[in-house]
């Protein structure tokens, strides 16, 4: 877990990145910054990290339908954005 959940340098630009093309993708990306991230572990931040270079129509796929291939790198850290 982060250091005293300290927010990270590099917050806004994750917040920047929250914003994608389709509002339900905002919702869900940014509830998930701003409720769950800075507690998360290391690791989990890491693959929240890569999961926002994810094309946006994967990502509704994903998150939206709740779609994603088993044993996919990006299964759990899915699953936590979608619990919110």
């Amino acid at each position: 877990m982060p250091e005293n959940n300290k927010i990270p340098s590099d917050m806004d630009r994750l917040r920047w990145q929250c914003r994608r093309g389709m509002l339900e993708l905002d919702e869900i990306l940014l509830r998930y910054l701003e409720e769950r991230f800075v507690q998360s572990s290391e690791e989990e931040q890491g693959q929240f990290r890569e999961l926002l270079d994810v094309e946006d129509p994967i990502l509704n796929v994903w998150l939206i339908l709740g779609d994603v291939p088993d044993g996919s790198v990006f299964e759990g850290i899915v699953g936590q954005v979608r619990a919110g």
